[in-house]
């Protein structure tokens, strides 16, 4: 994108602040961190790190300090991809839902639909149900339409 050009969404989103510069750094450095884990060399580096740990097991006699490597290692790193990972599926999640939200706003959908996500489990679950009810409902009548429209005596 050019200097001084805007995509659409930018328009809509605020200026940054104090505030609001922390998070996007945090969210770019969230989403380049949960990209970057998903890669197989990425993967391939934590094998051998593994096994280079592994190996020096004799070397340092299978010690306490050994073992506390890998245990505070892994623990570290867990506690904090989990945070990482859940802060860009957060993002994801929301822009999703913003992005149907405009597509259901703009076409012939029931824009009763829009902000859903805000339900319960048992209201969302009523609603889906509804939904397939409607949609076996249009099913059916649309069977019986092609039914009816077949000449008598013609062949499918």
């Amino acid at each position: 994108m050019q200097r001084g050009t805007r995509n659409s969404w930018e328009s809509v989103v605020a200026a940054p602040r104090g505030g609001v510069q922390v998070e996007r750094m945090f969210s770019k450095i969230a989403t380049e961190v949960s990209s970057a884990s998903g890669r197989p060399s990425t993967f391939m580096l934590c094998v051998l790190l593994i096994l280079v740990w592994a190996v020096t097991g004799p070397i340092f006699g299978f010690s306490d300090t050994w073992q506390l490597i890998i245990n505070t290692g892994t623990t570290i790193v867990t506690f904090l991809m989990v945070f990482l990972i859940q802060n860009t599926q957060n993002r994801d999640g929301v822009a999703i839902q913003a992005k149907l939200d405009e597509l259901i706003r703009v076409s012939k959908a029931k824009d009763a639909f829009i902000g859903i996500e805000h339900l319960t489990e048992a209201e969302v679950e009523e609603l889906r149900k509804t939904c397939e009810r409607a949609a076996e409902r249009a099913k059916k009548h649309a069977s019986d339409r092609a039914t009816r429209e077949v000449a008598p005596g013609s062949r499918l």
